[in-house]
């Protein structure tokens, strides 16, 4: 005998399926390696405020401007003085240009660097990233790439500047040519060193405002000890005695240009020098130390989050 069905009541009671129109996602899955070029440039965009408030932009587009406007007045007045005076170089030579003007250029690191690091911890952004392919390691390789290459753009425009200078004023082309390569290599050992200093201290805290104080204590508080030092050693000696110099390896931004004057043979008056013989290779060591160590502390630091 069959069972009857309450009146009313059918086999739909029970629950009805509706097709409301979704469907499963076709198209190609991009992976890691899209994902991470994709922080990548949105970090690098970042650096120089461009998807951002105006406000964002104006003390890197500031710094940027200023030191490219400096190349522009050296080329002016090394092109003046090619009437009275004949000189194969520009009053200031392309390897000492960012340590003439290296305050502007630890002011960007101070202030950019909390943009790419602290800005993420504070909005708790960070895990978000970690849900998708994205790695630990990735995250970090793709912040440190977008710094760097911040920092290169910033400092070899104005290089590029000297060099056509040159060029278009009849200097000659092959002493140019050379030292336009060694500032070149200048520009890439200082990006990576402050880029990497710049991150490390950056990602220890979510205050922006405690980053950028932070990064410039320690660039200017050590270049400062580090000076005072030198004087106590001697330093201020017509010949600074050679142990003297061993005090630059207080200060991150004096090692790194005592390091590139010596290896460069860059001894005009008043340029850092590292001691000769075991002392580039100690200075060359700290050097690397920095940026590597900097590099490991970045991913032990995301590790934990």
């Amino acid at each position: 005998m069959s069972e009857q069905l309450p009146s009313g009541a059918g086999p739909a009671d029970g629950g009805v399926i509706h097709n409301i129109g979704y469907r499963s996602y076709q198209g190609p899955r991009l992976g890691r390696g899209y994902a991470t070029r994709s922080l990548y440039v949105q970090s690098l965009r970042a650096a120089y405020g461009l998807g951002r408030s105006g406000k964002s932009k104006v003390l890197p587009m500031l710094v940027a401007s200023g030191l490219t406007a400096a190349a522009v007045v050296i080329v002016a007045i090394g092109l003046f003085l090619q009437g009275p005076v004949k000189t194969d170089l520009f009053p200031v030579d392309y390897p000492q240009f960012l340590s003439a003007f290296g305050v502007l250029v630890q002011i960007f690191v101070a202030a950019q660097s909390p943009v790419l690091m602290s800005r993420d911890l504070r909005h708790h952004t960070v895990p978000l990233y970690f849900s998708r392919p994205i790695t630990r390691g990735d995250y970090v390789r793709a912040k440190f790439a977008a710094m760097t290459s911040a920092m290169l753009l910033m400092t070899v425009v104005p290089l590029l500047v000297l060099y056509l200078g040159s060029i278009l004023g009849g200097l000659p082309l092959g002493k140019n040519t050379g030292h336009f390569l060694q500032g070149l290599a200048v520009a890439v050992v200082t990006s990576l060193v402050y880029a990497a200093l710049g991150l490390a201290i950056s990602a220890l805290t979510p205050r922006r405002g405690f980053g950028v104080a932070a990064i410039m204590g320690v660039l200017l508080v050590s270049s400062v000890l580090a000076g005072i030092v030198y004087l106590l050693l001697g330093g201020d000696r017509m010949d600074p005695p050679e142990s003297a110099h061993w005090a630059f390896l207080l200060s991150p931004s004096s090692a790194t240009e005592a390091l590139l004057n010596q290896v460069l043979d860059i001894r005009t008056a008043g340029q850092l020098t590292a001691p000769d013989g075991i002392g580039v290779v100690v200075f060359a060591l700290a050097v690397v130390a920095m940026i590597g160590g900097s590099y490991w502390a970045l991913l032990r630091r995301y590790r934990k989050i």
